[in-house]
């Protein structure tokens, strides 16, 4: 996982409530194996017709917002099954930072899992934000986001922004006890049965 570095973008605004994890990623396209390819199939159904065919009414079909790094979500965002791959799908897509007034809980932590940053905030905050036309900076070390008009502070976990800003991943966080591990296997070895 890359280090999280301060992410500015024009905001891609969904203003959608209780998006689940099918409508982000839909179940057909679960069969790759690896994290990459899932960008593509990123809101499968609301971007494309029966025939494929990119739907012009989509907000991602809008090319003022290719390139966007930072979604703008409604309520109760990634909902439903617990499938980790809506989250590769919106970090192959390019997304880095979710902002919305709620997440359900497994999506939540399984961003943090992927270098995503979920940010929860007032849901009057999120209504501006879906507004915002000009670039906004996320800066996760100062826990604010910055827009023409104001800065404004959100919350984070302490250990969720020390993962996300050193680039930790489940494994990477283990093996920053490797010293402990090993000292621990050394000192209760289990006698042979032999």
């Amino acid at each position: 996982m890359e280090p999280f570095q301060k992410v500015k973008s024009i905001v891609t605004p969904l203003d959608k409530v209780n998006v689940d994890t099918d409508q982000i990623i839909p179940k057909q396209f679960l069969k790759l194996v690896q994290k990459s390819g899932f960008g593509k199939f990123l809101f499968f159904n609301w971007r494309y017709d029966e025939n494929e065919n990119l739907k012009s009414d989509f907000i991602l079909n809008d090319s003022k917002y290719d390139g966007s790094k930072i979604l703008v979500a409604g309520d109760n965002f990634g909902c439903g099954s617990s499938r980790e791959h809506a989250v590769w799908a919106l970090d192959d897509y390019g997304f880095s930072v979710i902002i919305s007034s709620s997440f359900a809980d497994i999506f939540f932590s399984n961003c943090f899992k992927n270098g995503i940053l979920p940010i929860v905030l007032e849901s009057t905050l999120v209504d501006k934000l879906q507004q915002e036309t000009d670039l906004i900076e996320v800066d996760l070390e100062n826990q604010v986001i910055k827009t023409n008009s104001e800065n404004i502070a959100f919350e984070i976990n302490s250990h969720k922004k020390k993962i996300l800003l050193e680039g930790l991943d489940d494994i990477a966080q283990t093996l920053q006890f490797e010293e402990k591990i090993s000292s621990f296997e050394e000192k209760s070895t289990i006698p042979s049965v032999l």
